[in-house]
């Protein structure tokens, strides 16, 4: 324990009240019992059922994407996105190694290679200036196709993170993917609700996912979607989700290698009740962030981290940074505001020092790396102000 710790204590009690305070719990305040009542009664609890596809309908119309694909998980919706834009084995990916493992491991799944790269420390989220002056420096476009000049692989999508759903700059990503050829796959996982100049994380790339995990702003249990506005994109993920069956009356018929990814209607049926309180879920994760921020002004040697400007966060997850003079300090703070019952946790494992992903190619990491030695996550649930 520290003055510092303790301050910081301090200020999460004013806000979060007493403990126990979990770091994001679900809150379920509306039509969740009636519609999964309806979904057992009518018997379709699977894959094919009317909330389905009125889940995939609502998304597309609070995103604005012309297309919303319903999948199991996040990660199951990240490798079919990746599919259909044509990564395959033996290609590299660029991926923040600041990020979870979700969106990294189905790089994997398509025998691709993780290719990391920087992070900006205003949005914790790719630098677009670091990347593009990187692949300046080692990437070579020949006939329509990017491919890294030290290890002849052909580097297939640039896969940004919306960190904590706080907006990154897709416009400045997006052009240095078109002036590299490489196609973008937008991982908003954590950003449902959340703005880039009034445009929907996820509907910025070539296509974009989302994650509905327990812990998300919205949650079906476990699940995800897929996000696009390629109608060509849209047929093939949702193909390939529903085991590439081809239409018939009775036969079995698959075309090509596909996985059974598509999301159970019960589980749609949670998330078509979720998705009404949206809006009210960000409106008090927001005043959330309000009060964090009155509450730390008190408190030198930190900063919450905001919204960058021009864009809309969900704030899925309160965070503070501390200053380079308390970085030391960051597991005595994250022990004593577990100590008094707050759930709190680091910024994940830069991906880049797993065992697994060691020997895979980076581009100089120093501003992630400082990150990571800095970043702590606070409780941020909607339910834990009405």
């Amino acid at each position: 324990m520290s003055l510092f710790s303790d301050q910081i204590v301090a200020a999460v009690r004013e806000v979060a009240g007493p403990s126990p305070a979990a770091l994001h719990e679900p809150v379920f305040a509306g039509q969740e019992i009636k519609y999964l009542s309806e979904c057992i009664e009518t018997g379709w609890v699977s894959s094919v059922g009317r909330f389905v596809d009125r889940f995939e309908q609502q998304l597309a119309e609070y995103t604005g994407a012309r297309h919303a694909i319903a999948v199991v998980n996040g990660t199951a919706a990240l490798h079919a996105a990746l599919l259909a834009v044509d990564v395959d084995a033996g290609s590299e990916v660029l991926v923040p190694a600041l990020t979870f493992i979700g969106t990294v491991n189905p790089i994997v799944y398509c025998g691709a290679t993780p290719h990391f790269i920087e992070s900006s420390s205003a949005t914790l989220g790719v630098d677009p200036d670091a990347l593009a002056r990187y692949l300046s420096d080692i990437a070579v476009v020949t006939g329509g196709i990017c491919r890294n000049r030290l290890t002849g692989a052909r580097i297939s999508a640039l896969l940004p993170v919306h960190i904590f759903g706080h907006p990154i700059d897709m416009d400045a990503l997006n052009e240095v993917a078109r002036r590299f050829s490489i196609p973008v796959v937008e991982d908003a996982a954590e950003a449902i609700g959340s703005y880039d100049k009034g445009r929907h994380a996820g509907t910025l790339g070539s296509v974009g996912t989302l994650s509905f995990n327990g812990n998300k702003t919205i949650t079906t249990g476990g699940g995800g979607a897929i996000l696009t506005n390629d109608s060509g994109l849209a047929g093939r993920i949702k193909h390939l989700s529903t085991t590439a069956r081809v239409a018939h009356r009775w036969q079995f018929l698959h075309d090509m290698v596909g996985y059974n990814y598509r999301l159970p209607n019960i589980n749609a049926a949670l998330g078509c009740a979720q998705l009404e309180q949206l809006d009210g879920f960000i409106a008090r994760k927001r005043r959330l962030t309000e009060l964090y921020a009155a509450a730390f002004e008190k408190n030198p040697g930190l900063r919450l981290i905001r919204e960058p400007a021009g864009t809309q966060s969900n704030y899925w997850l309160q965070s503070i940074m501390l200053d380079p003079q308390h970085a030391s300090e960051r597991d005595v703070v994250l022990e004593a505001l577990n100590d008094a019952g707050y759930a709190a946790r680091p910024v994940w494992r830069l991906m880049s020092t797993m065992p697994m992903f060691e020997a895979c190619p980076r581009m100089p990491l120093t501003v992630t790396e400082d990150i990571e030695q800095r970043v702590i996550s606070l409780p941020s649930g909607a339910g834990l102000i009405s």
